[in-house]
Order: C-alpha cells, then sequence, then structure tokens
C-alpha cells in the first residue's frame, strides 16, 4: 500500500544550518522533524545527512544503530558535495540502506523520498573518475608539459609552411626551410614517441592540449559512469522495470565496442542494431511476464527457459525484419522474414552464456541472488546490477548469434544488405572479409581463449554501459564444463597446468645457476683477475727497481 506523502513525517539528521535549509525545501509536502527531540511519534523515514568525512567503520556501526532504532522505517543516506566520493563504489553499495545519495539537488532528493515512501529504493552515486584523481596528477604535468612543447613545435612548423608557400623564394633558401621543416617533424614524432601516445607519433595532425590530457591518463579497465537505480517497489515487476529502463536507455545512447573483440552486431546497421536489441528486451519482457503467472520454480523455470530461446529468437527477427516486407531476390518478390527465418539455425546456443536460474529466479519469484559470495536480496544495489550484467550478457550474446545469421543470410542476397547492413558491408569483399574474421576469431575462442577461462573459473560478461559494449569478468566455478572439452582444448588446460607445476622449480633452478655464476665470476674468476694483476704490478716494480 502506498503512503500518502503529505502526511509522512520525516526525521532529519544533519548539521544544524543544512537541517534548516533542507527543512524549509521539504516543509511544504512533509512533516519534517529537526533532531530526535522535535520527533513526535514515529517517522516514516529517516534522513541522514553526512556533510563530513567519517571512518568506514563507524558509518556502518551508526547506520546499523539507525536501523535497528527507528525500524521499521526507511532509512535514506545523503553525503554532501563535500564529503561525497570519498569511498569506492563497491564499498557504498554494501551499506544497509534504501537510498543512498550522493550531493544531490533538490529534484533528486524529492524523488528519493517519493521513492522510498512508496516502498521502492533508490541509489544515485557520481562517476567514480574521482577516486582516481589522485593518480593523475603526474599524467596532468606530463601532458602539459608535452602540450606546451608541441605548441611550440607546431608554431615553428607553421611558420616555415607558410613561408614555402611563397612564389618569390630563393632555391638555397626553399633547401634550408624544407631542411627546417623536416627537423621539427622529426623532433616532434621522437617527442610523441618518448611521452605521449604511440599512435600520435605518426600522425601529421596535433591534438589540442584537452585531448593531449585526456590521451595520457592512465586507461581504466571499465567506463566510469555515475549509477542511478531508482526501483519503483521491492517486488520482481519493480526489479524488472529498473533494469528494463536502465538497458532500455543504454541502447538508445548507441553502442560502441570496447571489448577488444570484433562483434558480428556491428555488421549491421545503426538503426537495426538498436531495433535488435529492443526487440530482443520486449520479448524478454513478454516472456518474464508469462513466467510470473506460471510461477515455475527450479529445474522446470530452467526447462521452460530453455524451451522458448527458439520461439523468441524468431518474434524477434520477425520484428526486425518486417512481417509484410518484399524484397527483390532473383528476379521475384519474396518475403523477407519468412525466407530469412527458413534460412537461419534458431536452436543454437553459446557456451559462454552462465546458468539462467539465478537470474530468472530474482526476475520472476523475487529469491535472494549470490552476489560476491554472499546471498542478498535481489532489490540491493548490488544485486540489481548483478542482474543487469546478466541480463545485458544474454540481450548482447543472443543478439551476436542473430545478427551472425542475419549476415549469413545477406551474403547471397544483394539487396537485403541494403535493407539490414551497414554502408561499408554492401560489397561482397568487405561482407566476406568480416564473416571470414567473426569466424577465425570464434575458432580461435573456442580453441584456446574458452579453455583457459575454463580453467581460471572465469566467465567473460558483455555489459553495455552509456552506450558502451565492455567485458566484466565473472567467476565462478566451472568444472562440469571443463570436463566436457575436447582432447585439444583438455591439451591447452594440460599446457597451463604444466607450467604451473614446473614454473616454482624453473625459478629456483635459475635462481641457483644465477648464484653460481656469481659465486664464480666474483670469488673464482674475480680473484684470479686480482691475483694475475697483483702479479703484473710486482714484476713491474721489481723490473723497476733494477733498472
Amino acid at each position: 500500500m502506498t503512503r500518502d506523502p503529505g502526511g509522512a513525517s520525516l526525521l532529519l539528521l544533519a548539521d544544524p544550518l543544512l537541517a534548516s535549509a533542507l527543512a524549509a525545501q521539504l516543509s511544504g509536502a512533509y512533516r519534517v522533524a529537526q533532531g530526535v527531540q522535535a520527533l513526535s511519534g514515529q517517522p516514516a523515514l529517516v534522513v541522514w545527512c553526512l556533510s563530513g568525512g567519517m571512518p568506514w567503520a563507524s558509518l556502518e556501526r551508526e547506520l546499523l544503530h539507525l536501523r535497528e532504532r527507528w525500524q521499521p522505517a526507511p532509512l535514506l543516506l545523503v553525503f554532501t558535495a563535500a564529503s561525497s566520493g570519498a569511498e569506492p563504489s563497491e564499498l557504498l553499495l554494501r551499506l544497509p540502506v534504501e537510498g543512498l545519495l550522493c550531493a544531490p539537488d533538490r529534484e533528486q532528493l524529492e524523488q528519493a523520498i517519493e521513492a522510498l515512501l512508496a516502498g521502492g529504493r533508490m541509489v544515485a552515486l557520481p562517476a567514480p573518475s574521482a577516486e582516481a584523481s589522485g593518480s593523475q596528477g603526474e599524467a596532468g604535468f606530463i601532458a602539459a608539459l608535452l602540450a606546451s612543447g608541441l605548441a611550440q613545435i607546431e608554431t615553428e612548423l607553421a611558420h616555415g609552411l607558410a613561408m614555402l608557400q611563397r612564389p618569390a623564394l630563393s632555391w638555397a633558401r626553399r633547401v634550408l626551410i624544407e631542411g627546417r621543416v623536416r627537423e621539427l617533424r622529426a623532433a616532434r614524432g621522437f617527442l610523441l614517441w618518448l611521452w605521449g601516445p604511440l599512435s600520435m607519433a605518426w600522425s601529421d595532425q596535433l591534438p589540442p592540449a584537452a585531448s593531449l590530457a585526456r590521451d595520457l591518463e592512465p586507461p581504466s579497465e571499465a567506463p566510469a559512469p555515475g549509477q542511478l537505480i531508482t526501483l519503483r517497489d521491492r517486488t520482481a515487476l519493480g526489479l524488472w522495470e529498473a533494469i528494463d529502463g536502465r538497458l532500455e536507455q543504454a541502447i538508445n545512447a548507441g553502442l560502441a565496442n570496447r571489448t577488444g573483440q570484433l562483434l558480428a552486431v556491428e555488421g549491421l546497421a545503426l538503426e537495426r542494431r538498436r531495433e535488435l536489441l529492443l526487440s530482443l528486451l520486449l520479448q524478454l519482457t513478454l516472456l518474464l511476464q508469462h513466467f510470473r503467472l506460471e510461477q515455475p520454480r527450479g529445474e522446470a523455470l530452467r526447462e521452460r527457459w530453455r524451451l522458448a530461446q527458439p520461439d523468441l529468437r524468431r518474434q524477434t527477427l520477425r520484428a526486425i525484419l518486417g512481417s509484410y516486407v518484399q524484397l527483390p531476390e532473383a528476379g521475384r518478390l519474396s518475403p523477407v522474414a519468412e525466407t530469412v527465418l527458413a534460412r537461419v539455425d534458431l536452436d543454437q546456443d553459446d557456451p559462454e552464456l552462465p546458468d539462467p536460474l539465478p537470474m530468472l529466479s530474482a526476475l520472476v519469484l523475487a529469491q535472494p541472488l549470490l552476489v560476491d559470495g554472499c546471498l542478498v536480496a535481489c532489490d540491493e544495489p548490488r544485486a540489481v546490477l548483478q542482474l543487469e550484467a546478466l541480463v545485458t550478457n544474454w540481450l548482447l550474446r543472443t543478439g551476436e548469434l542473430l545478427s551472425a545469421e542475419l549476415l549469413g543470410c545477406c551474403a547471397p542476397w544483394p539487396e537485403l544488405r541494403r535493407y539490414l547492413l551497414a554502408p561499408p558491408l554492401l560489397a561482397t569483399r568487405p561482407l566476406e572479409r568480416l564473416r571470414n574474421q567473426l569466424n577465425a576469431q570464434q575458432r580461435w575462442n573456442g580453441w584456446f581463449e574458452r579453455p583457459v577461462q575454463l580453467y581460471e573459473s572465469r566467465r567473460e560478461l558483455y555489459v553495455l554501459q552509456a552506450g558502451v559494449i565492455t567485458i566484466q569478468a565473472l567467476t565462478e566455478p566451472r568444472d562440469q564444463e571443463l570436463a566436457r572439452l575436447g582432447w585439444f582444448a583438455q591439451l591447452v588446460t594440460l599446457t597451463l597446468e604444466t607450467r604451473d607445476a614446473l614454473g616454482p622449480q624453473l625459478r629456483l633452478i635459475l635462481k641457483g645457476v644465477g648464484d653460481l655464476l656469481v659465486v664464480v665470476l666474483t670469488q673464482v674468476i674475480g680473484r684470479a683477475i686480482g691475483l694475475i694483476g697483483r702479479g703484473v704490478l710486482q714484476g713491474m716494480g721489481r723490473g723497476l727497481n733494477r733498472g
């Protein structure tokens, strides 16, 4: 049952000046009590505004005390601008609070209060770029020096090139200026090779100083967007609505590949990529609604999911191809959807997809999820992010399977290429080159990459954040998959095991040989050379005395 916000009472814990300002803003919609003394009855929500630094252990202890004292009232923790970003987001997500805001504005604070009073959650964290700001001072100093030196070189270079454009220029002076230009270009290339990114050393265009400073910053392992999680309620439906909204927003932002791998979905036109992923997301929403009505559990839920995959893919292809679209093929009009569906294989599965049961149990039955070795409620922020990663991985990998099938259908059908593919793939050669590269990458991953990942109990998940596709590593036991590998893949894992077994012994042997060489060089050969030198000096001394 949704509470009436107008009659809700808030307990505001903050510094006196900050509490007065917040109370003036919120008193029009809520009954605000500044401190425990001004409170009458049980509060509907506890808002704690932390304006100063606090040790992490003390913060956790105070939050537990507040939760024990004011249960069942939800707890909203607000970090002001002075105290936000003091801890990494991984630790902040572990805090036992229903709401967490970092330096919010008035609108965001009111949205969080309304969400918590309605029984939901809201977490808004800034981008973690501030966490690594301490390590960027050296890079910024180097970037400033590099930009200053390159700016001077570029000024001299522009002056020399301008002089070469003069028509009335003597031959001797032209030769001197051309030599000066070559020297400046060589100096610029050496400076970039020494201090800057290597790719800049071979470019004739000098990037601006801001771009240089950005390129010289240490690369991060993952993109750094801010986290904004809003749950309307803590049911499975509210959880899926939050994940669905976040994924739809990320897909509409565009798709940029930062995985280091070649993706088949890149071969589709930009609008077709977006339509493919949004159609998959819609079909998943309908399937989850069907599961919530039937409430299957355990193995029955896993089997229903497996049997529903071919039909889900078929409906997705039918949605993006169009049920009534016809294109010329071999001199006649052919229905695109029916023709393509008759030629594709929709029963294949990606072996890198994890077990769907934990994801489905949380999204259908609102069951807890195992995150970092801890069983947490599905509505907690850590579980929401984990579920979003699992859903995104299924979305992108299923999109990869369908995109590869569409590329295969477009190869003998030139008219279909104009309808589905990106403009560079309209010609036959680039399309076949892309398909061959995808097949070679799939074979390499199956023969070498996947055995290594199985042996290291590591799984790579495709995640989508702010329109960028990246890879997130997930550690989980994969012994059963390791036992089902073929003989060649087993040989790869045996090679890794042999290297791990012989590596320490080989290092000990090399260390012993090195120590022996040191002893031989210093104690034997060095002493012998010293004796020989001493004898030569004594002989020279005797000769001089005789003379």
